[in-house]
């Protein structure tokens, strides 16, 4: 793997972790249209990341960012605050976003090497 590949699958998980944490403020503050938002938001990054990096990882990449963030934020603290509250728009967002992830990450085609001669060309 090059360096700029590795250098883009960082940036992308990065985007997802910010995406992941964006989303779970809007969420709940914009509900219904806050929820497709951070919804379609993940499913577009995991997308452009397949596409721009022409692997899956590059899909993936974000996915991970994004859950780590949402994970992280579900969280509750000592003193009992919680930014993820236990209704059903929280689990639309934690299911949707997940599934979104999932759809966007495994259906776009990847350009795989063909065999010319005995060798892989691309």
């Amino acid at each position: 793997m090059t360096a700029p590949r590795l250098l883009a699958l960082a940036g992308l998980a990065l985007l997802g972790l910010l995406t992941g944490a964006a989303g779970v403020l809007v969420q709940a503050a914009w509900f219904p249209w806050g929820l497709l938002l951070s919804v379609l938001g993940i499913g577009g990054l995991c997308f452009g990341g397949v596409l721009a990096v022409r692997t899956r990882g590059g899909g993936f990449a974000p996915a991970a960012g994004w859950l780590v963030a949402v994970l992280l934020l579900m969280t509750t603290r000592p003193e009992g605050d919680y930014l993820v509250g236990a209704a059903g728009s929280s689990y639309l967002f934690l299911l949707g976003g997940i599934a979104a992830a999932v759809i966007c990450t495994t259906a776009p085609p990847v350009e795989t090497p063909s065999l010319k001669a005995g060798r892989l060309v691309r």
